[in-house]
């Protein structure tokens, strides 16, 4: 971290950086390279993480940055999938997968965001560069009715953002997700990982209804 500080790398180079990593191991994915797709996306997490890591050490925090973050994970997320679909042929399994995380990981944004009473979006930064409008518009076309909808959630089932549930869904993030999924690659089961987003949305999902059950019964 100290040395890409030194060298005055700028974080979006390093957001870019992680998401070149993770395109690599889509590929390596798809031609049944496993264990180098393992390798590679445990790059991409690592890149992932120290990008905020030097934006908030050298003070280059920006609108850009966020933005494109969140752009690069959803891309990457997508490729991966992708690949899976086209390395094992099982493409409604594999969609409901990248569904189920996709919905997962906006929880797990949202819950924290909503806690602290955040905004959805960043701060407007001072420029207007094409690039930075670019990736706002493609923010909002993508991102936004995904906080619309955690933030309709919220409203009816307010224990999403209560401590407990907040501190949950914080281990079912980005880094958590591949993570495991690279422990799926090396075992040679990444199908598996598909079937685990599934199941930790359903999870979610049984336990919203069974508050839903219990506050009804109360209220009998």
């Amino acid at each position: 971290m100290l040395v890409l500080a030194r060298l005055r790398v700028p974080p979006p180079a390093v957001v870019v950086a992680a998401g070149a990593a993770g395109i690599a191991a889509a590929l390596e994915l798809g031609r049944g390279s496993l264990i180098a797709a393992a390798l590679l996306i445990q790059l991409k997490t690592l890149l992932d993480n120290a990008d905020g890591q030097l934006a908030r050490l050298t003070n280059r925090t920006s609108t850009l940055g966020r933005y494109l973050d969140s752009e690069v994970d959803l891309v990457v997320n997508a490729a991966l999938f992708a690949a899976l679909g086209w390395r094992y042929a099982h493409p409604l399994v594999v969609a409901a997968g990248f569904v189920a995380l996709t919905s997962v990981l906006s929880l797990n944004f949202n819950a924290a965001r909503l806690s602290r009473v955040a905004r959805a979006e960043p701060a407007e930064d001072p420029s207007s560069s094409l690039l930075l409008r670019v990736v706002r518009s493609a923010y909002n076309a993508v991102y936004a009715p995904q906080d619309r909808l955690a933030e309709w959630l919220v409203a009816r089932r307010p224990s999403l953002v209560a401590p407990t549930a907040v501190t949950v869904l914080a281990n079912l993030g980005m880094s958590s997700q591949l993570a495991v999924f690279g422990v799926f690659l090396a075992l040679g089961h990444p199908l598996g990982f598909a079937w685990l987003a599934i199941g930790e949305l359903a999870v979610i999902a049984l336990a919203l209804f069974q508050q839903r059950a219990s506050v009804q019964e109360t209220t009998a």
